[in-house]
């Protein structure tokens, strides 16, 4: 009895042999390559040997092309680059230099600062940041600075006088085909989701008690005062890359 059954029909795409390479490599001191390319007849013998031309290592090497998740530029603009967009920088880990106008955001505070979570409203601020690292400053007006535009302490816990922001236990992951627009509103969730927890060392970034300032301000609809901020020794020229 016939027992054969055609599996053909489970087959997904043939692939057939169509021609193959061989290399030949000269035994000396500094050896020579050099490759002959032969087709194949429909019962795969080769025949018709010939030098490999370039049109063939061309097609070779395109088949040989690996897509690349990397591929997509990093900090490459998804369009139009916005006008807070200060200074880009995409070699190695990359330097985007931005700035965000007065808004209200929502704050989160350890308990042990006595002050609720909430929204309040904040001054403009300058940003500077590569893919593991930022820093954080305010500024006194609402207008695109300029490189003479003096940088004033940020009005925040966790950041040093430098600017430099302590990111504490927060898991920080831009990938490295982070668009401009995700690299810049990244960061700003990353600063804003974690929890307020301290002043560094000898570092007050305000004339005035800042746990004070933000329990007047935390559901609130008054303005940052401005008068409280404090100015740094630089301007955004000193930051510029």
């Amino acid at each position: 009895m016939d027992t054969s059954t055609d599996l053909t029909e489970n087959f997904g795409t043939l692939y057939h042999p169509k021609s193959a390479l061989v290399f030949y490599q000269t035994v000396t001191g500094n050896p020579d390559c050099y490759v002959e390319s032969f087709d194949m007849d429909k019962h795969g013998n080769l025949i018709n040997a010939h030098p490999l031309t370039l049109r063939e290592a061309s097609a070779l090497a395109k088949s040989l092309t690996i897509e690349s998740s990397d591929k997509k530029p990093f900090l490459k603009s998804d369009g139009v680059i916005g006008s807070h967009i200060l200074q880009v920088d995409p070699m190695h880990d990359g330097i985007v230099i931005w700035y965000s106008k007065a808004q209200l955001r929502n704050l989160l505070f350890i308990e042990k600062l006595g002050i609720p979570n909430g929204k309040a409203n904040l001054p403009p601020l300058l940003w500077v940041a590569n893919r593991n690292r930022i820093s954080v400053y305010a500024l006194n007006t609402g207008n695109r600075p300029t490189e003479k535009t003096p940088l004033y302490h940020a009005p925040f816990f966790n950041v040093n006088s430098d600017g430099a922001v302590c990111m504490g236990t927060v898991d920080v992951n831009i990938k490295k085909t982070a668009s401009l627009e995700e690299f810049t509103t990244a960061w700003e969730n990353y600063f804003f989701n974690s929890y307020f927890s301290h002043l560094m060392p000898s570092h007050n970034p305000i004339n005035g008690n800042l746990v004070s300032i933000f329990k007047k301000l935390i559901h609130t609809d008054k303005p940052f005062p401005k008068e409280k901020l404090i100015k740094t020794n630089r301007t955004l020229k000193n930051v510029l890359r």
